[in-house]
């Protein structure tokens, strides 16, 4: 049985594309790091960490670790605190190429591997109603970096490189490709 590691709903659906029959256990793993930490290798450690706390409940199945980030300039950008947190944050994304890094860790049978998905993003620059407009969607609030591109969210976004269920939150076509080696 496939166990997700995590209660993001966007996961919980995208998962779905590659089994059905799947058990939801979020994990509880600190998700802290040292400042000194890469930027890029924070999700896959994250991933990692989620993926070997449920695994210790779910030893006989295949756990799924995950963990998205969205980095601009070295600055990973988390959930926002508040409205002016998702301001900023929307600010800084405006007019750029940012980074979005999905993180993997499968457990499996006393096995593991883990891996990283990253996709390039480009906002179109945003005028300070166009920021206003966005956060009064409400959108902003559950997301890192602000923004969902799944939602209205998409109409900040210039064009993408990559995978766009990265972006999502689950790049399901390598996970599934991982899933089938281990």
């Amino acid at each position: 049985m496939l166990v997700l590691a995590s209660a993001s709903p966007r996961r919980q659906e995208l998962i779905k594309l590659i089994d059905e029959q799947i058990i939801i256990c979020p994990s509880d793993a600190d998700e802290s790091y040292s400042p000194n930490t890469p930027a890029g290798s924070v999700p896959e450690m994250l991933a990692v960490r989620k993926a070997a706390e449920v695994a210790k409940k779910y030893p006989k199945d295949t756990v799924i670790g995950c963990d998205t980030s969205v980095i601009i300039e070295g600055e990973i950008l988390g959930k926002p605190s508040d409205k002016d947190d998702a301001k900023r944050m929307l600010g800084l994304l405006s007019g750029k190429t940012h980074k979005v890094i999905t993180g993997c860790a499968i457990f499996k049978s006393g096995k593991s591997i883990s891996f990283s998905e990253s996709t390039e993003v480009t906002f179109y620059p945003l005028s300070d109603k166009d920021i206003e407009d966005y956060i009064a969607t409400n959108e902003p609030f559950d997301k890192a970096g602000a923004y969902g591109i799944q939602g209205k969210g998409s109409l900040l976004i210039k064009g993408i490189n990559g995978d766009y269920f990265n972006v999502v939150g689950l790049p399901v076509a390598k996970l599934n490709k991982v899933l089938k080696m281990i």
